[in-house]
């Protein structure tokens, strides 16, 4: 099971042991997937703030 991660200093510590981030767009929320070794972590943000998290983060990123 996933586990949703509501604070994003969290989610962008995570990305250092992360092997990659999803993202998957719509229209009004973007949702990051961190899959690491052991666990599927998530995180929900809003268009405006995504691109920025984004930018912060220390793995490879795919965009879906």
């Amino acid at each position: 099971m996933p586990a949703e991660i509501t604070s994003i200093d969290e989610f962008v510590s995570l990305s250092e042991i992360a092997l990659e981030c999803r993202v998957k767009r719509s229209k009004d929320v973007v949702k990051l997937k961190l899959r690491t070794p052991s666990r599927l972590y998530t995180h929900k943000a809003k268009v405006e703030r995504a691109d920025d998290v984004i930018r912060r983060l220390k793995c490879e990123i795919v965009e879906v």
